[in-house]
């Protein structure tokens, strides 16, 4: 059973949220972050900004998985949201981005924000992991279901 309950605050989480571009999604994660694991809000959303000027993190599929090593941040750590409507993203495949998952890492986590991005990824791969996130229709669903809640559907 794979979950996020060990990066994925229960505050981390929005869905049906409306932006107009990358920067103000930037924002509104940074926010979330801020609110959730205490961070500095403009520290954020300036790191998750920097990262995207490297390459689009659009990953195809309508998800979107920005990520940026913030200084101070202890451990790993995730925002995840979803948008109504998408937004247009540069994604490899130029589709319009639903689904948000966000990675923060501590400055000094190499290894271990490489794994966490290949364990976001290879769940974002499975389309009823998807179908599933994007039928969340409240945080608290879309928490239970990053928490493990999903094996309860799994048939």
């Amino acid at each position: 059973m794979v979950h996020f309950n060990d990066i994925v605050a229960p505050d981390a989480l929005a869905t049906g949220l409306s932006v107009n571009g990358k920067k103000p999604l930037f924002q509104k994660i940074a926010q979330l972050a801020a609110a959730a694991y205490g961070l500095k809000a403009d520290m954020v959303s300036d790191a998750l900004s920097e990262r995207e000027r490297l390459g689009s993190t659009g990953f195809g599929g309508g998800i979107a998985i920005p990520h940026a090593k913030i200084a101070g941040l202890q451990k790993m750590r995730a925002v995840v949201v979803l948008l109504r409507p998408p937004l247009t993203f540069d994604a490899v495949d130029d589709a319009p981005v639903d689904v948000v998952f966000a990675l923060l890492s501590p400055v000094d986590s190499g290894a271990e924000h490489l794994k966490t991005l290949a364990r976001v990824s290879r769940y974002l791969r499975e389309d009823a992991h998807v179908a599933r996130l994007r039928g969340a229709k409240s945080a608290e669903a879309l928490h239970a279901l990053l928490a493990g809640g999903e094996a309860r559907d799994a048939a």
